[in-house]
């Protein structure tokens, strides 16, 4: 059991190995696509042990529909005079610079950041990045779910404006220095990630971007449709609440993703899972950031009773997929 993360870590117990300044951040965003644009941004600037030393706030003009106002109430009249992103980058950069990014679901805010300065001809100053979300998980929080107001409600922290950058990026700084300091006074070992430059953000379609499924492509994505490899796995069964992936499991993906959904797929294939375009009984697990959509996957995973993560929890259980059992591997090899 975790003790109280009000009580201060003596600094001859704080473990040596943690980084030295963490940068918490907030974006905005048009909408979850990789596509859309950043609309806000704001960044708290924790020390060592997450104390504040300073915050930044900006809106950006994302020369686009601004997306769903009734969630962020960002108009178009009111980014109609706000700096472009490309005038704003080098002062995000001063403050991400040298610190770990972290992000509620930082994967989402981390690749929306690596976009736009991509969009501009550059690479954020970040090299790791931290999700609360798996901090919270590492530290095995009694939480309910674990959305943003549910964290900050764990300890005491009062959101005063939801889905507004500057505040929830507030919101998420006060509840990380406790969990910081709780995770020190236990030695866990804190969820850093790496943040890999980059590479495929073009400023242009690529040839059959737009093209019809009828053509072998799928809308929106980079890369011609291939056909994956075939698992050599067999499907051990649907995945258990609160326990691992393992190899041979069938996962099917729904909706937009924040990481390109190939990429998704590459390491889902690569950590033995199999890939599966559609959903049925035999589904293990549904991935999906949009519960609530009704699309027709959706729908059958609650027809189903199949399980469903979001994005941030599948990457994270890709961490650490249980290999499939000689038995199971030799069976998988003589189906294939």
């Amino acid at each position: 059991m975790l003790e109280d993360p009000t009580i201060a870590v003596p600094p001859a117990s704080w473990p040596a190995a943690y980084p030295q300044g963490y940068a918490v951040v907030d974006v905005e965003t048009t909408g979850l696509a990789r596509d859309d644009r950043i609309i806000s941004a704001a960044v708290y600037r924790l020390d060592a042990r997450g104390e504040v030393e300073d915050h930044w706030y900006t809106t950006v003009n994302p020369e686009r529909d601004p997306g769903p106002v009734w969630i962020h109430g960002l108009t178009s009249e009111a980014l109609e005079g706000a700096p472009l992103f490309q005038e704003v980058a080098e002062e995000f950069a001063a403050r991400l610079a040298g610190r770990v990014l972290v992000a509620h679901n930082a994967v989402f805010d981390w690749s929306m950041i690596a976009r736009e300065y991509a969009r501009v001809g550059h690479e954020p100053p970040v090299r790791q990045r931290l999700c609360t979300i798996a901090l919270s998980k590492a530290l095995a929080l009694p939480l309910p779910n674990h959305k943003l107001e549910t964290l900050a409600a764990h300890f005491g922290v009062v959101q005063q404006r939801a889905h507004h950058a500057l505040d929830d990026a507030r919101v998420l700084a006060e509840a990380f220095r406790p969990s910081l300091h709780a995770a020190a006074r236990d030695n866990v070992r804190l969820p850093l990630l790496e943040c890999l430059p980059l590479t495929e953000w073009s400023a242009t379609p690529r040839i059959g971007r737009q093209a019809t499924p009828a053509g072998g492509h799928r809308p929106g994505s980079w890369r011609q449709s291939r056909k994956l490899p075939p698992c050599p796995y067999p499907n051990p069964g649907r995945y258990e609440e609160g326990g691992p992936l393992k190899q041979g499991m069938r996962v099917a993906f729904s909706g937009d993703t924040s990481v390109d959904r190939e990429l998704l797929e590459d390491r889902a294939v690569d950590a033995g899972l199999h890939v599966a375009t559609s959903l049925s009984r035999l589904t293990s697990l549904l991935v999906t950031n949009d519960p609530d959509s009704g699309t027709s996957k959706v729908l059958k995973a609650r027809q189903f009773g199949t399980p469903v993560v979001d994005e941030a929890a599948f990457g994270q259980l890709l961490q650490n997929v249980a290999p499939a059992t000689e038995a199971e591997s030799t069976k998988g090899s003589k189906q294939a």
